[in-house]
This record gives structure tokens, C-alpha cells and sequence, in this order.
């Protein structure tokens, strides 16, 4: 009997995990931290990338993301979705073209309320050339492109 109850509650838990990580894909983490430690929501608050501190720091999607200040810390646990950067973390221009690259904390953009990072400021120059069809092929990409 105990088994069965442990049984069910496992396929419950790994059904629940499952549609977590279809909904969500792996976030781009280097040594487990997210945007290489920098704060997702500065690029809206302040308008540039900021380096996190350790004492605003938590864990989401199985990486850990730093923050400047607790408030930002707060916003984003309100609605990660809304500060995390698309694709991931992973440079935006690559996944249009089919692949999956580093992305410099450096080298962003925010397009319709989205934060995008890209590889380096001369990629960034060519994303920008047409963000609007660079992101409609990364969306098509996103998340197989994870998976090449």
C-alpha cells in the first residue's frame, strides 16, 4: 500500500516536473550563475547592465541569479518571466541562426519588453539591423534549437 501511495505521488511530482521544464527551457548559466551575475532587472530599471551582489541573490530554473538591491530581487521573483531574457540567456542573433552561443551582459537590447543579449557589440550591431525578423527566426528556433 505504501508503495503504491509513493508510486503515485512520484508520477504526480515527475508529471508536474515535466511540464515545468517543457514550459520553461534551460537557462544559459556559467559556474550556475545566470547573465554571468548580472541583474536582469537593471537593464529596465536603470537602463544598463549591473553586477548582482551575493546578498540578493536566489535560484530560478536551476540557476542562480544575482541581484543590486532586494527591490530588484523582489520584482523579479514577482514575475521572472518579465525580467529574464529571452532564449534563455543565450545570445539571441545566434539562436536565429539556428545555434546556441554565449551572450555578453554587455551587448543587449529591450524590444517590446523583453530583455535580449547577444554575443559581443559587433553582433549587436547586426541584430539591431532587424530585430524584428531576428526575433520571429529565434522564436521558430526556440527551444529545438537547445537540443542541436
Amino acid at each position: 500500500m505504501i508503495k503504491r501511495r509513493f508510486l503515485a505521488v512520484l508520477c504526480v511530482f515527475l508529471g508536474l516536473a515535466t511540464q515545468a521544464f517543457a514550459d520553461s527551457p534551460a537557462i544559459r548559466a556559467t559556474h550556475g550563475m545566470a547573465i554571468d551575475g548580472f541583474d536582469p532587472v537593471a537593464y529596465f530599471t536603470d537602463g544598463r547592465p549591473i553586477r548582482g551582489e551575493d546578498a540578493h541573490r536566489l535560484m530560478w530554473r536551476g540557476a542562480v541569479w544575482y541581484f543590486s538591491s532586494a527591490a530588484n530581487r523582489e520584482l523579479f521573483e514577482s514575475n521572472p518571466r518579465v525580467y529574464a531574457p529571452k532564449y534563455g540567456g543565450y545570445c539571441a542573433y545566434a539562436v536565429a541562426l539556428g545555434v546556441t552561443s554565449h551572450a555578453d551582459p554587455n551587448a543587449w537590447t529591450i524590444h517590446d519588453g523583453r530583455l535580449y543579449l547577444v554575443r559581443n557589440a559587433q553582433v549587436q550591431v547586426v541584430w539591431q539591423r532587424d530585430i524584428a525578423g531576428n526575433i520571429q527566426r529565434a522564436d521558430a528556433n526556440w527551444p529545438d534549437v537547445l537540443s542541436r
